[in-house]
């Protein structure tokens, strides 16, 4: 799945809350999928790869907030 409009956001912090809520919406469309392999890949508007991060991470961070 690829989002080629993007979203503009003013800071690092922002982009990495959006890009995990964005792997979350996608595991919870289909909860019982194996998401261990997946990545979420984020670029600038230059099309530069600005960061990575696995779904397994993404999982990980919800699982840790819910406590």
């Amino acid at each position: 799945m690829t989002d080629l409009r993007g979203k503009r956001l003013p800071t690092w912090a922002l982009m990495r809350v959006y890009a995990e809520r964005v792997a979350l919406d996608v595991m919870l469309g289909r909860a019982s999928f194996d998401w261990s392999s997946w990545t979420i890949e984020v670029y600038d508007a230059s099309g530069r790869h600005v960061v990575s991060k696995p779904f397994a991470d993404v999982l990980a961070i919800q699982q840790a907030r819910q406590g």
